[in-house]
């Protein structure tokens, strides 16, 4: 992922070769010259720079917001919807969308059926928070509490390719078939960690059922296999991927032998490995330049730990989360922000810059807040305005990411209660789907106004992605495209 000035650069660079290229230069041979041009148009066409594009969870700068990007407000089954697909199977894991193409994750279960060796334990310590979401539906469902059992039947776990223009699947390959090691919980999935992409190849992360790389042919480059996670309570899986230049970054905490990996992208061999003391959590990586060196973060209950890229030495730590750390803290204005929101509430605005060591309870620590904050779903930072939801419900705050002052605080969505996908934004709107298919659009600014409230027939847990003036939406059953059509 790159920050802002990252991305300026890249376009920065390739216009002062264009340019070169224009004027001519003696000592230069043409030949050379060309061949330095398309490197450039390569590095911006595949880099994260393409504001057409939505490459990674979480959108091209990490934010959750999509630049260039002109989505539609309203929209229904029967309005503003440009095409609607089946997806087989089931999962969690946010589209991807690069060029003419959207790519999706899914683990479809057969009818294969193998029996176990033994039987899952049921415990009920600690329970589920949050029961699935209630409405017509969503299904009143009960309250967790039961450890998940070991599944039984053979699960495929693919990856599929979109045509944007007409939702046609241009391609499906399936990486793997096998009956996963444990359950997940009721309401998750085996397909929940979303992929990322370079615009060269697909980086596709099935978590214990395997890491791949495809082209964009759908043809596996490298795959590898860190094991089996033990996850807590038998949750389920989803950390996704990250990725900076020729570096893949795979996060691995769980209940067992945790660690951190980094990758070369091209060939799947191990850079670094550093053990980590944490227990299960599920945040994505952010990586980040800081001074003109790139910084992997990773969000952990015991502490927030930043690694240098190239060597994986720790270079600051945070302490202050809360236990089960979901959310995937963004970066901006020269900080990052850390959000976790289960049995308690934390945020933590931390001065990149200042950040060495262990910065706990330092003035590396811009600000603070203790109420209201995410379980599941990763904040939006679009300018200068933080938007996060409290625990899974559809409450949301919106403050100043800079002086940590709330424009407001606990505003009460209507008709969106019950939240996984995290919120995402473009065009002056904030966009909120809840687990019953109702999605609230806000007014993007300090001030809280509801400026539609939409309705699809089925739920909706993945994040949705936003490119041009189209939102890619996964439901329970389907992918939808939105945006302005004519009839």
């Amino acid at each position: 992922m790159l920050n802002s000035e990252g991305c300026a650069l890249k376009t920065s660079i390739f216009v002062d070769v264009t340019l070169l290229l224009l004027i001519g230069n003696s000592t230069m041979k043409k030949t050379s010259l060309l061949t330095i041009c398309v490197l450039m148009l390569t590095l911006v066409t595949t880099g994260f720079a393409r504001g057409e594009d939505w490459p990674q969870w979480r959108g091209p700068d990490g934010t959750g917001f999509a630049p260039n990007s002109y989505p539609p407000t309203e929209w229904s089954e029967s309005k503003n919807v440009r095409w609607k697909v089946e997806v087989p199977g089931s999962g969690h894991a946010s589209p991807i969308v690069f060029g003419d193409r959207v790519f999706v994750i899914t683990a479809k279960k057969t009818d294969q059926v193998v029996k176990p060796e033994k039987e899952a334990e049921s415990s009920n310590e600690d329970a589920a928070e949050t029961p699935p979401a209630r409405g017509r539906r969503g299904g009143r469902g009960r309250r967790g509490g039961m450890r998940a059992q070991k599944p039984t039947n053979v699960y495929q776990f693919m990856v599929l390719a979109y045509d944007r223009k007409d939702g046609r699947e241009i391609w499906r390959k399936t990486v793997r078939e096998n009956v996963p090691h444990e359950g997940t919980h009721q309401t998750g999935s085996f397909a929940s960690n979303s992929p990322i992409t370079d615009g060269e190849h697909i980086y596709a992360s099935f978590g214990s059922h395997g890491l791949y790389c495809l082209d964009m042919d759908g043809n596996v480059k490298w795959e590898k296999d860190f094991g089996d996670m033990t996850i807590r309570m038998s949750f389920g899986e989803g950390s996704s991927p990250a990725l900076y230049g020729s570096t893949l970054i795979v996060p691995w905490d769980h209940e067992g032998d945790s660690f951190i990996v980094a990758l070369d992208k091209t060939s799947g061999q191990e850079i670094w490995r550093v053990a980590r003391t944490e227990s299960t959590t599920w945040s994505t990586p952010v990586i980040v330049e800081v001074k003109g060196k790139p910084q992997v973060i990773l969000a952990g209950t015991k502490a927030t730990i930043s690694y240098d890229l190239v060597s994986g030495r720790e270079i600051w730590r945070c302490s202050g989360l809360t236990m089960n750390v979901i959310p995937t803290p963004v970066v901006g204005h020269g900080m990052i922000y850390l959000m976790s929101g289960f049995r308690g509430s934390s945020l933590q605005a931390v001065k990149l810059e200042e950040a060495q060591g262990d910065i706990t309870g330092s003035e590396a620590i811009a600000w603070t807040h203790n109420r209201g904050t995410p379980y599941t779903p990763s904040p939006l930072l679009s300018g200068r305005n933080l938007y996060f939801l409290g625990s899974n419900n559809g409450i949301l705050s919106c403050f100043d990411a800079v002086t940590g002052k709330a424009h407001y605080a606990g505003e009460r969505l209507d008709q969106v209660r019950n939240v996984y996908a995290s919120i995402v934004g473009a065009d002056g709107r904030v966009y909120i789907c809840g687990r019953d298919g109702n999605i609230a659009v806000i007014e993007d600014g300090p001030t809280f106004k509801t400026l539609a409230t939409n309705s699809l027939d089925e739920g909706i847990n993945a994040t949705p992605a936003i490119v041009g003036d189209e939102i890619y939406l996964r439901g329970d059953q389907h992918l939808y495209c939105i945006g302005e059509t004519t009839e």
